[in-house]
């Protein structure tokens, strides 16, 4: 028997027989409906009292019947053809109302989220005719014909359902009332090429690098959460986003209580969401938290398209930035232990090999096979991670024979610390302004002439891989022997950019990393960069919070004389408090 879909609960043997036999039913590949098929469906709808939705593919094919709205019984994302954007999805819904009225904001999205052909709205009513025997069959009163628009049409065609006056924020035009024999009569054809010939220029019109992702960033606030944070996070993102070559289209956002543990967002949200980057074209969801293996899964099922979270955009950056072995060696770790508990799949996917009732099985299957080896690689990418450790820790412990002190640059993502290693040295480590720019660690001796004895001292400097809020777990682990470059330094130079407006949230957030590291590092100096491109209010807040801290501009070199003597300073305390 033919599956129907929506609310079948308390309906008869003989109704859901009734509902299964329109399955059967063939409409002309011209016509939106028939007569007789509306008021078939009209009276199966009265004899049940609720709505009934027909979905039908351009031949004129029944391929889905629920009971319930058009929002109650659409079909899934995934299930419905994957056309471009210049394209329909070649099905049309015929659906049911018991209320006299046009259809509402509800089926309309659900028609522009599946992108149907056409969406009939059926009013009917059970003052109809009367069946042999008593009874009476519910019939047609009036018909609304919807359908999807181009954008560039909205604002002389749409007509929404509340004010019925043009409104360019709605993406579909409604009919006024019709009779059911006008309905009928017209050329659905003719309405289908007509609207995917606009769609069609409207696309050519739009195209653009198809190199690059089109992003829709989602961004939640809970209640406990700082609203300039939540703003300073999604601008973060958006950055991290362009950083590994996407284009942010929009963002979405929402204030809730708590995070929902299925969706992340609220089920309106989600509908939103997916009416959202089906506008604009995005072919990428990208959210600001972390989310599950099912929380993925449950928001691609709706919404139709990929879904990531922040931690996989940073390591899709850490994989285009890794130049040495070392660094491409420490990316995969991080992105295998990422995408281990994310490998999901039981049941007829899945068999499980053992004995004993439940355990016995065909054999191991692929996703049993692709987790065993993900496993294996790990372990092994686990063992040249722990080599890298040991040779980084000989070329320190030949530094150390040398007396020679160390300074490991750290700060957050974008503060400089390239720039500033590239000026005091005169290193060529690439830099540039985007998050994550130097991924490899490089160190270089700096001579520095004593103002005291006038002998020049040397010190060795060491830029390390910038720090961001909420650093991923998988990658501080991965990149353990990259950092311990931090905790075994004998001093650290934090370099903060000041021109950023969340400079003081950075600070926090790097010094909050450090202190998570197995290893207390070494004594601290503060260097807060950029002075140049920061305001005179923020140079006087800042030189009142941190009198102690030395204020530079590394890419115009200024302060880099003081700087000098600071480290140098910095350097033999160090040295004679170990």
């Amino acid at each position: 028997m033919e599956t129907i879909y929506g609310n079948l609960q308390g309906l008869k043997s003989s109704q859901l027989k009734q509902l299964a036999r329109l399955y059967h039913q063939r409409l002309p590949g011209d016509r939106l409906t028939t007569p007789e098929f509306a008021q078939r469906l009209a009276a199966i709808s009265s004899d049940i009292n609720q709505p009934v939705c027909v979905y039908i593919n351009r031949r004129g094919q029944a391929i889905r019947v629920g009971v319930g709205t058009p929002r109650q019984t659409q079909i899934p994302p995934l299930e419905l053809p994957r056309y471009g954007a210049e394209r329909l999805s070649g099905i049309r819904c015929i659906a049911t109302q018991l209320k006299p009225e046009p259809p509402n904001e509800a089926a309309l999205t659900s028609m522009a989220l599946q992108r149907l052909d056409a969406l009939v709205t059926l009013n009917i009513t059970s003052a109809g005719f009367e069946k042999r025997g008593g009874g009476v069959t519910g019939y047609v009163k009036e018909a609304y014909l919807s359908h999807l628009v181009p954008s560039t049409n909205l604002e002389s065609v749409v007509l929404t359902p509340d004010s019925l006056l043009p409104t360019p924020q709605t993406a579909w035009s409604i009919s006024p009332p019709l009779s059911l024999d006008s309905l009928t009569k017209q050329d659905f054809l003719d309405l289908v090429e007509g609207l995917e010939a606009e769609f069609g220029r409207e696309f050519i019109g739009q195209q653009v690098d198809t190199d690059r992702d089109r992003v829709l960033l989602v961004g939640v606030v809970t209640d406990n959460a700082a609203a300039r944070e939540f703003q300073d996070r999604l601008a973060e993102l958006g950055r991290l986003v362009e950083t590994a070559g996407g284009e942010v289209l929009q963002v979405v956002q929402q204030k809730r209580p708590h995070i929902h543990p299925q969706t992340v967002v609220g089920a309106g949200k989600v509908q939103e969401i997916a009416l959202t980057a089906q506008t604009l074209g995005a072919n990428l969801i990208v959210f600001d938290r972390d989310l599950s293996p099912a929380q993925v899964r449950n928001l691609e099922t709706q919404i139709g398209i990929r879904v990531v979270d922040r931690t996989e955009v940073i390591l899709d950056i850490f994989a285009q930035r890794a130049q040495s072995r070392a660094g491409k060696l420490q990316v995969e770790l991080a992105q295998l232990e990422y995408m281990l508990p994310r490998l999901t799949g039981r049941g007829q996917a899945m068999s499980r090999l053992g004995g004993g009732i439940g355990t016995r099985g065909p054999g191991e299957t692929k996703l049993e096979t692709e987790r065993r080896a993900i496993s294996r690689r790990i372990s092994r990418l686990q063992q040249e991670v722990n080599q890298l450790q040991a040779h980084r820790s000989r070329l320190r412990q030949q530094r150390q024979h040398q007396e020679v002190p160390s300074i490991a640059l750290v700060g957050y993502t974008n503060a400089g610390k390239s720039t500033l290693l590239n000026a005091l040295t005169n290193a060529e480590v690439y830099t540039a302004d985007q998050l994550f720019a130097t991924l490899d660690p490089t160190t270089r001796r700096l001579a520095i002439a004593d103002t005291e004895t006038g002998t020049p001292q040397e010190i060795v400097l060491t830029d390390t891989v910038g720090f961001i809020h909420e650093l991923p777990a998988s990658l501080m682990d991965a990149f353990r022997a990259t950092l311990e470059e931090v905790t075994e330094a004998d001093a650290l130079l934090h370099v903060v950019d000041l021109s950023h407006p969340a400079w003081q949230s950075q600070i926090r957030a790097v010094m909050g990393i450090l202190s998570e590291m197995p290893v207390t590092p070494g004594p601290i100096l503060l260097a807060l960069n950029k002075i140049d491109r920061a305001d005179s209010d923020t140079l006087a807040l800042a030189q009142s919070e941190f009198p102690q801290a030395v204020f530079i501009s590394a890419e115009n070199r200024l302060g880099l004389e003081t700087l000098r003597q600071r480290l140098l300073q910095l350097a033999k305390y160090a040295v004679t408090t170990v």
